[in-house]
């Protein structure tokens, strides 16, 4: 075995270590370590996808002496690698813009566990991209509630201690679904490895038993995990909690936790059960619906809005409708526009939750968008930042949200008629209700009619801050840009999962 192959597991493991050493350390040596161990397991993950894509195959990785299940493993391919490195750098971003941020909001003596909680959470991302065990994916996705719901509730004021109270529940919920699905599986199959499923539940479907209990299970695991991801309708949760945390949990949360619990359903669908069960129990077309209402009313919310970090957080609601309506679609390209959302919008959400977390800076804490007026000027990196991350929203060419419109576009031409019609509509209807309140964001912040309480006012030079804008407008642009050869990695990796 190679030494590249060890560094998934090791990204899992030390993450968690690294999560126990933050949580004795003091606030800055603790913000130190984490910062170095995500830009390790960075590197690391991009080795890993460079060994995955010259291999062009997938490897399973053996924890302990015994093989499953009896042992546990992990399995690794060129799609899992991809979203690992991605999800670690955008961790690292999201930290790095909002570092200011969390020593601020946070109470001194607990900062140091904001970096604890950022580490297991980064344990539970890898781990749930990366297991190859139902059971082992349930107690992660536990860990990742607990994280999330942390990264929340440090920042100490009434509201989001309110937040997180709602949020906690909505996320047990999902997490008591997600369980009893696993637990009526394994009574019918007596196994949790994925590939040991697959096989059963092809011999089950096949031989026509278990019929119906093959359906409620395939929905406790879509309504449990649409529930953690904030599908519409199972959203309400959503804005109160990324509205009212700090800008790196709001970046974070929108940015990585909801896919984290998407790619799980996406492993479930495809290596547990297989397509044509998926097709013939009809579960895809629920999402396609329920992801189709999302696009159209988390978009209405956001218009609704005044507060601009409520407005990005139903922004969200309607982004992870795009990825339910290519996941819908039962189709390779769906899969494909599914997996460009994921990423498009991994890199895109967290950089407009820390440039409004700059506009808060010089409109004197306010959220309102009365108050954010000129604060684009003010705050001019903050204020390009933004505006990449909007257009890149709406769709606009050389921006990554046009990657996933287009995508998504061609996965629906290939679809039924009716199919087709209600996707290219409900792409066309989102797209112009993005811009209603996006469009109107941007002239704001860069209007020449500051308010008198702040005009003058600019945002303090922090390197941190300038560094993960920067990055996250390269990012944007380039994956906009050259999207050609991250799709076709996706493509690649899509192979494996026997699409």
């Amino acid at each position: 075995m190679e030494l590249v192959q060890n560094f998934p597991f090791l990204t899992i493991v030390f993450s968690l270590t690294c999560g126990v050493f933050c949580a004795v350390l003091k606030a800055r040596t603790a913000k130190r370590l984490c910062l170095c161990w995500l830009t390790l397991t960075t590197v690391m993950s991009l080795a890993v996808l460079v060994y995955t894509m010259r291999t062009n195959g997938y490897y399973v990785y053996r924890m302990g002496k015994w093989n499953a299940p009896w042992g546990n493993e992990i399995r690794v391919g060129i799609l899992e690698a991809l979203m690992a490195s991605v999800f670690s750098g955008v961790m690292l971003l999201s930290l790095l813009g909002g570092m200011h941020h969390i020593f601020a909001d946070c109470e001194p003596e607990k900062a140091n566990l904001y970096f604890t909680m950022c580490s297991l959470l980064m344990s539970s991302l890898f781990a749930l991209i990366y297991t190859n065990d139902l059971f082992t994916a349930y107690v992660f996705v536990e860990i990742n509630t607990i994280a999330s719901c942390a990264l929340v509730m440090l920042k100490s004021s009434a509201r989001t201690l309110v937040a997180t109270t709602r949020y906690l529940i909505m996320s047990l919920l999902g997490s008591g679904l997600f369980l009893l699905g696993i637990v009526t599986l394994y009574g019918i199959t007596g196994e949790l490895l994925m590939e040991s499923i697959a096989e059963k539940v092809r011999e089950i479907f096949a031989s026509g038993a278990y019929s119906l209990p093959l359906t409620v299970i395939i929905g406790l695991f879509s309504v449990g995990l649409a529930v953690k991801s904030a599908l519409f309708p199972f959203h309400s949760w959503l804005p109160d909690a990324h509205g009212n945390a700090t800008a790196s949990s709001s970046a974070i949360l929108s940015g990585l936790v909801l896919k984290g619990y998407i790619i799980v359903l996406i492993k479930i669908f495809y290596r547990v059960f297989g397509l044509d069960v998926i097709v013939a129990k009809q579960v895809s077309q629920f999402l396609f619906l329920f992801g189709v209402c999302a696009m159209i009313f988390g978009s209405v919310g956001a218009i609704r809005e005044r507060d601009l970090k409520r407005m990005l957080a139903y922004s969200s609601v309607a982004q992870v409708g795009y990825i339910y309506v290519g996941i819908g679609l039962h189709s390779r390209l769906g899969m494909v526009a599914a997996c460009v959302q994921i990423i498009a919008h991994a890199i895109t959400k967290p950089m407009l939750f820390i440039a409004a977390g700059g506009f808060i800076d010089v409109s004197g804490g306010h959220k309102s968008m009365s108050a954010l007026t000129g604060a684009g000027r003010r705050d001019p990196l903050g204020g390009v930042a933004f505006t990449v991350g909007a257009l890149s929203m709406i769709g606009i060419p050389f921006f990554a949200g046009f990657v996933t419109k287009l995508h998504l576009t061609q996965g629906a031409l290939e679809s039924g008629a009716a199919t087709m019609t209600v996707a290219l509509a409900a792409i066309a209807v989102s797209t112009l209700l993005n811009a209603l309140y996006y469009v109107p964001v941007i002239f704001n912040i860069f209007s020449g009619r500051e308010s008198g309480e702040y005009k003058g006012l600019r945002v303090r030079w922090r390197a941190d801050y300038a560094f993960s804008l920067v990055c996250f407008i390269a990012l944007n642009i380039g994956f906009g840009s050259f999207s050609r050869i991250v799709v076709g990695v996706i493509r690649r990796g899509l192979e494996l999962f026997g699409m």
